[in-house]
């Protein structure tokens, strides 16, 4: 399972999954999973996480309600020890929640499960045995074995059912044109991507039709040099939305195009509508066919602060209209109602994720549930059920039903892990930086006694945009809080100015501005920390990963009160990011190219070149495979600071992208963080 420590920018929902590649046996992988569901009762007595709990907690994700509303299928996902992989099963849970059971066998390429509309069959992707890539899989509810249904070549992303049942579309990339060895031919602006790697000739998606009686493959689009994803069929069966770029990802005017085929080889697509990029798209068809709900996001210039909004489209054609053009706040997954006459939703908002609702009539919103410290995503509705993905400070992910006003449990994967464990308390903490009112959390070490002064982590979010908020996740950055709250630390995390839950005004704040505000709000949080008597002002740390180890070199550049820092897959030197990463159109319509405004390329690298003001001890991370912020960003910080003298450790990855997949990086990862805090803690 891979850890998500926060994209330079918010990260854009992938076309294609993280490959892995391992098998274990059946019977080991099914003693970790069902392990996850023993009782409380057989729990140890209560401890404090420690970073070998990467192999004993599980990630839940992408669940899926049934035709008829009765069961809803997910994915859980373990750190395998043995195979050193992540390996992933289909299990599904009742809706009343009492009866839980593994479909599948774990795997090392297991995931998407999707229903047939009858109900009667359940598709997932998974690498059959002897086979290369993994293959569409499909299990006959009835019973028997599951069977490979495509026996393809290619990557596949995303696929969904016809409403007959009769056909699936699938989009599909090859996976290496070429073969190893070949040399990559570019010719896109964007050339590389974290994920994918370099993006040379042939490494187009396209769209396919598969027969699911007779196993006949069939293309639906072509084009040497477009990208079509996110397939969606309409309610009659006739026609094929879906989402066309030229670039993989967004186009060089921040656009996608919606486009409609067909659902027929030979038929040509016709474009509806070219919206700007969103961070996530989903495309949804009303009931009755009659309009196409999409999500957008901001011009192009506002590439790294965008909240996706809400629109619908006709799909005879004409304007797009927002459905809740008076929320300022990004809709992170949403689903129509049967009824079409509503649209339900989650929303980001300040700290949290809720679930509401749209009525299309009038675009009133309403809170689907009460208000609390939690977060819901992965909104999914069926047969009038509607499951969503649920974490608060205490719980780590699992399936809820949000039913009748309530969020309602399903899934208790790691109802006995947490049972033995003594998490620290999360609160929430609000303090002035200058005029500006910043909000953020503190967690306390268990055991927290008020009035008593500890040593305060500094963790900082990546992004910029994204938050802080009330969760607790294995595909999250929120493990590290808590194990540094367990070694005695009061861990601050602050929703600094650039990210999002606060509106879009307080997200463009640092606009071609970075590290400035948002050291600002941090060295904020700190100081209002240590007036309240909580921070011990002689024992400071400071750290985070991707946008969070850039303002850690940042902040530590300016303020030399840090004992010890982490910087995490960051970087200082932004002129070098400039052709290296993969972020070249934020960095042409927001700073402009660099011989256009040397001075302020300058600026926002002011910590490479002001090295010689940091005397904190640093230890710098990051892997081999990062193209979203590459190693050299670390590195070069790293040889500034060897260079002057100054206590620096720098730790490389092999083979290891942005999001680190390796279980045991992942454990040595966390090791190695606390080590290297409490080597040059004071009172150590």
């Amino acid at each position: 399972m891979a850890i998500e420590r926060g994209g330079r920018m918010r990260r854009r929902v992938r076309r294609v999954r993280r490959v892995r590649s391992v098998c274990v046996s059946l019977a080991l992988a099914a003693l970790a999973l069902g392990a996850q569901v023993a009782g409380a009762a057989a729990s140890p007595a209560r401890r404090v996480l420690v970073p070998d709990d990467f192999y004993r907690a599980v990630a839940v994700s992408d669940p899926r309600v049934s035709p008829h509303g009765r069961w809803v299928a997910y994915v859980v996902t373990v750190n395998d020890r043995a195979s050193d992989q992540a390996l992933s099963a289909i299990w599904m849970v009742s809706w009343d929640g009492r009866e839980r059971r593994a479909l599948t066998a774990p795997g090392a390429e297991t995931s998407a499960p999707r229903w047939s509309p009858d109900g009667r069959y359940l598709a997932y992707l998974a690498k059959p045995h002897g086979a290369k890539h993994a293959q569409v899989m499909l299990l006959d509810r009835r019973g028997g074995n599951a069977v490979a249904v495509t026996h393809v070549d290619q990557e596949i992303g995303d696929y969904a059912w016809s409403p007959d049942g009769q056909r699936l579309v699938l989009s599909m990339e090859p996976v290496d044109p070429l073969g190893e060895g070949h040399p990559v031919v570019i010719d896109a602006l964007h050339f590389k991507d974290d994920d994918l790697g370099y993006l040379g000739e042939g490494r187009t998606w396209h769209l396919y039709l598969l027969d699911v009686a007779d196993q006949h493959l069939s293309p639906l689009t072509q084009g040497a040099h477009v990208n079509d994803t996110d397939p969606v069929w309409s309610p009659d069966g006739r026609t094929i939305a879906f989402v066309r770029t030229r670039e993989h990802g967004a186009d060089r005017d921040g656009r996608e195009a919606i486009e409609l085929i067909d659902a027929r080889p030979g038929a040509q697509p016709r474009e509806l509508i070219r919206p700007y990029v969103p961070n996530q798209q989903h495309l949804a068809w009303s009931p009755d066919g009659s309009r196409i709900a999409f999500t957008q996001g901001l011009a192009l210039k506002y590439y790294a602060y965008m909240q996706d909004h809400l629109y619908s489209v006709p799909v005879a054609g004409g304007p797009a209209r927002a459905l809740a053009p008076g929320l300022d706040r990004a809709v992170m997954s949403y689903a129509f109602t049967p009824d079409g006459k509503d649209v339900e939703i989650t929303v980001e908002d300040d700290r949290t994720e809720y679930p509401a609702s749209i009525d299309l009539a009038n675009g009133a919103i309403r809170r689907l549930a009460p208000p609390g410290p939690y977060v819901v995503t992965s909104l999914v509705e069926a047969a009038g059920h509607t499951a969503v993905l649920y974490s608060d400070d205490r719980t780590l992910t699992e399936v809820y039903a949000l039913d009748r006003g309530r969020l309602r449990p399903l899934s208790r994967q790691n109802a006995a892990f947490l049972a033995g464990l003594r998490l620290g308390a999360v609160e929430d903490v609000a303090f002035k930086s200058g005029a500006h009112d910043i909000h953020g959390l503190i967690v306390e070490p268990p055991g927290y006694r008020p009035g008593r002064r500890y040593p305060l982590l500094l963790w900082i979010h990546g992004g910029p945009n994204g938050q802080d908020e009330h969760s607790f996740v294995l595909d999250g950055y929120q493990f590290e809080p808590q194990m540094f709250a367990a070694r005695g630390y009061v861990v601050l995390r602050v929703n600094y100015r650039g990210g999002s839950g606060r509106g879009i005004a307080f997200a463009k704040t640092i606009f071609a501005d970075w590290g400035d505000k948002e050291v600002k709000d941090l060295l904020a949080g700190v100081d209002a920390l240590e007036r309240r008597g909580i921070a011990d002002p002689k024992r400071l740390a400071i750290g985070g990963w991707s946008y969070g180890g850039i303002l850690t070199d940042s902040t530590i550049a300016r303020d030399p009160r840090f004992k010890v820092a982490i910087c995490g897959a960051g970087s200082a030197d932004q002129i070098a990011t400039f052709g290296s990463d993969e972020y070249v159109l934020q960095y042409l319509n927001e700073l402009g190219a660099p011989w256009q405004n040397p001075a302020l390329w300058l600026k926002v690298s002011a910590a490479f070149f002001h090295a010689n003001r940091i005397h904190t001890p640093t230890l710098f991370l990051g892997g081999t495979k990062d193209f979203n912020v590459p190693i050299v960003g670390g590195e070069q910080m790293y040889e500034s600071l060897r260079t002057l003298g100054v206590p620096a450790r720098l730790v490389v990855y092999p083979d290891q992208h942005h999001v680190f997949t390796r279980p045991s990086f992942l454990k040595d990862l966390a090791t190695r963080m606390i080590d290297w805090v409490e080597r040059y803690d004071p009172a150590s």
